[in-house]
């Protein structure tokens, strides 16, 4: 009996001191995982993102040539759809006759600026001519080998004559104006060439090619569509800068800082580490409470006692893509923030 008494005693001992050696464990995980969770905040609510241009035409016209399919990768440069560049080939050739036109027009003015000129210099010679003819005569009608008649006449000879210069003057002066030049500069070539130069960007307007390696997406277009001028044709994916926007509740936001590294896992790869970093914290969000309404701010009357933690965005930038593993816009992620960079 004695050592039956003692064999329990012994069970419940050791039954206690299991029981306190898994509570210190719960307790000593409890804490580690604690510290895990505030030192390296975690977030499955965050989705890989990137960036879309929308694509319109600066010119109107039925699209004539679409090389492209849709989510199709497309290079820098490389065409994308080409407009009716006809009519505005018409416009850029009828620019041009207008500008060979304009050099013909310049070449007239200047012939009749150097013929101005030339009538200019003819009567200013003239003028001095009857100047010089007067000042001779005028003193010789006090000894009466002149007539008052014929000191007169000079007079109004060289008043005509001083009349004609500057009616020369005033023709040699329309004539530079409608040349339009102004120092080194002719303004209606200048002109020409403007309206030239919009005609061939216009031409080249009709040929839209790529601006950055992008994916196609949402192409719903064929050859024959009317493209009208600034309005979007197509869409594509920017393949250059992909980020995962990530919503943080507003606890974890004292943790997280620009530059910290972050680990990313993507639900389509899940066996699949990417490094990010933070480029930014979120700093507004919309609410309906509070919002302005004619000019004062709506408070909804009610309150809840259990108040949920508002999520702020918290822009990661993927940093290590990898061909075998592309990224595509609206991925589910898992967003660790690892701290700050070694």
């Amino acid at each position: 009996m004695v050592e039956r008494a003692e064999s329990g005693l012994g069970v419940r001992i050791g039954a206690k001191i299991v029981a306190a050696a898994v509570y210190v464990v719960t307790i000593a995980l409890a804490i580690y995982v604690t510290r895990i969770y505030l030192d390296f905040p975690q977030t499955d609510d965050a989705y890989v993102r990137a960036n879309t241009v929308g694509i319109a035409p600066h010119v109107s016209g039925p699209i004539v040539e679409l090389p492209i399919r849709d989510n199709q990768h497309v290079k820098q440069g490389d065409l994308l759809f080409i407009v009716d560049p006809r009519p505005y080939q018409a416009e850029l050739d009828a620019e041009q006759a207008n500008l060979d036109l304009t050099d013909l027009q310049i070449n007239a003015l200047d012939n009749s600026i150097a013929a101005a000129k030339a009538k200019q210099a003819e009567l200013e010679a003239d003028r001095e001519y009857d100047q010089q003819y007067l000042a001779r005569i005028v003193p010789l009608l006090k000894d009466n080998f002149v007539t008052a008649n014929d000191v007169s006449n000079a007079r109004s000879k060289l008043a005509a004559a001083n009349a004609a210069v500057a009616n020369a003057q005033s023709e040699v002066a329309r004539a530079t104006n409608e040349l339009g030049k102004y120092g080194d500069i002719n303004a209606r070539r200048k002109a020409a060439e403007a309206a030239r130069y919009k005609a061939k960007l216009n031409v080249d307007y009709c040929n839209v090619y790529a601006p950055f390696d992008a994916y196609v997406t949402n192409l719903n277009i064929a050859v024959g569509q009317y493209a009208n001028e600034g309005k979007q044709v197509l869409s594509l994916v920017d393949n250059r800068h992909w980020y995962v926007l990530a919503n943080f509740r507003e606890t974890f936001l004292a943790r997280i800082r620009p530059g910290m590294n972050a680990s990313v896992f993507l639900l389509g790869y899940p066996n699949v580490r990417f490094h990010g970093r933070v480029e930014g914290v979120g700093w507004a969000l919309f609410q309906d409470n509070g919002a302005t309404v004619e000019g004062l701010p709506r408070v909804e009357p009610t309150l809840n006692w259990v108040r949920l933690a508002q999520r702020f965005p918290v822009r990661v930038t993927l940093e290590d893509s990898n061909p075998a593993y592309p990224f595509r816009m609206g991925e589910t992620a898992v967003v660790t923030i690892t701290g700050n960079p070694q």
